[in-house]
């Protein structure tokens, strides 16, 4: 094919964080993840930084969706400027549709975003792009990855994933789909999987469940555990602790407590069920 296909990192590009990514042909564009970077610690009064996104900016008219693969800040922190920047509707599956509407009540914007909701499995056609959604295993769930037809051939991108055979919400990525993909022919695979260039095999999260049941047999009082506000499935198993040994669990944080509100609204997140009398 002679068709021309640009595929333009914005961000996040052999960094950690700021995750953007701009493929376009001459007159149609997508965006995929609007995420943030966290500054170092000779950021003096910087809060966070986001992507570069000023040379899309004068052909935006282009840009036909702006899909999020998954709900951690590094792919959705910059929702509400790209969201102001771009008039065009913002794909993603519940719980990252519910994350970014967290996002966007708090920055004013709920009513202005068009949110659309999508799920491993099905497809869109945005201009000349089919996107087909497809489930993949990482620490946030209902993260996807995208199968992406182009006028020059389909690209495959990941998203954030990981090979676990026994997550915790007991979901696997769809390795049948991207046998499927690789039986068309794929134009270029865009992947990103912390530390897949090392040999080995990174530990299932459900390993986290032992961790958590030694300290919780052995703490006599008070436990403190940290982790992010996205991460539900580590919430989810810490609650799943506290219950096992009828401990009490309190969140701290608002991105913590309405995160955990909303997930629980779609069923993401079960909570802890009282213990019993």
């Amino acid at each position: 094919m002679n068709a021309e296909l640009r595929i333009i990192p914005l961000g996040g590009l052999g960094e950690i964080g700021k995750n953007m990514m701009l493929i376009e042909t001459p007159s149609d564009a997508l965006i995929v993840d609007a995420g943030l970077m966290f500054p170092e610690n000779d950021m003096l009064g910087i809060d966070y930084i986001i992507p570069d996104y000023r040379s899309v900016l004068d052909r935006k008219d282009h840009v036909r969706g702006i899909i999020v693969t998954h709900g951690h800040e590094d792919h959705t922190g910059a929702i509400r400027h790209v969201a102001e920047a771009f008039d065009a509707p913002i794909f993603a599956t519940p719980l990252t549709r519910g994350l970014l509407e967290v996002k966007l009540g708090r920055a004013g914007l709920a009513g202005r975003a068009h949110l659309q909701t999508v799920k491993a499995g099905s497809e869109i056609s945005l201009g000349p792009f089919r996107i087909e959604f497809f489930h993949v295993c990482h620490s946030i769930p209902d993260g996807v990855g995208l199968g992406i037809t182009t006028p020059a051939g389909l690209i495959v991108h990941s998203g954030d994933f990981k090979f676990d055979h026994t997550p915790v919400d007991g979901w696997p990525t769809d390795y049948a789909k991207l046998a499927e993909f690789s039986g068309r022919g794929v134009l270029a695979l865009l992947s990103d999987s912390t530390n897949a260039d090392q040999a080995g095999w990174t530990p299932s999260e459900r390993v986290v469940d032992g961790a958590f049941e030694e300290v919780f047999r052995a703490a006599p009082g008070r436990i403190l555990i940290g982790t992010f506000a996205s991460l539900i499935s580590r919430i989810q198993q810490a609650a799943n602790a506290a219950y096992r040994h009828q401990r009490k669990m309190a969140l701290v944080g608002t991105s913590m407590v309405e995160n955990a509100r909303m997930a629980q609204k779609l069923g993401t997140f079960r909570g802890m069920p009282p213990p019993k009398r």
